[in-house]
């Protein structure tokens, strides 16, 4: 089954703008924040809740999920595009912002991730591998601070 085009980026970050970071392993190196595609019948608020579960074991609802009403589209990555059904080459991303009251320990999906660390904002902005990500921490500074 190919991945439906339309995503969640999640932001999670804490009161004093500490920004978690996970690191995929299909391509160690590049750092992220939580992502994933819908599936089909889900809500986008859902996508992100399960998605922050699958990827962290932390349960969204229990904190401050914000969907920020942020929209990107990008090219998919050629590597990546076999995902998704023959000519799918545009994915839409919606941001979402998850804030903690402080930095928690988190139960990374090995399979999906290789690592996770916290960092300042200013930092996580400058780690993450996607344009996308880097917009949306640089936002939160302007949101939160």
């Amino acid at each position: 089954m190919y991945k439906i085009p339309i995503s969640v980026l999640v932001v999670i970050y804490t009161n004093d703008l500490q920004v978690l970071l996970l690191e995929r392993a299909d391509h160690p190196g590049y750092w992220q924040s939580i992502t994933g595609s819908q599936d089909p019948g889900e809500t986008l608020y859902q996508t992100a809740v399960r998605e922050v579960f699958e990827e962290t074991g932390l349960n969204a609802l229990t904190y401050e999920l914000q969907n920020w009403q942020i929209t990107n589209q990008y090219k998919i990555y050629e590597e990546w595009r076999w995902r998704y059904a023959p000519g799918v080459t545009v994915n839409t991303e919606h941001v979402f912002g998850l804030c903690l009251p402080e930095v928690l320990p988190i139960k990374i999906a090995t399979r999906e991730h290789l690592s996770y660390q916290w960092l300042p904002w200013q930092q996580a902005r400058e780690k993450v591998f996607s344009d996308s990500n880097e917009r949306a921490i640089f936002g939160l500074s302007k949101m939160v601070g």
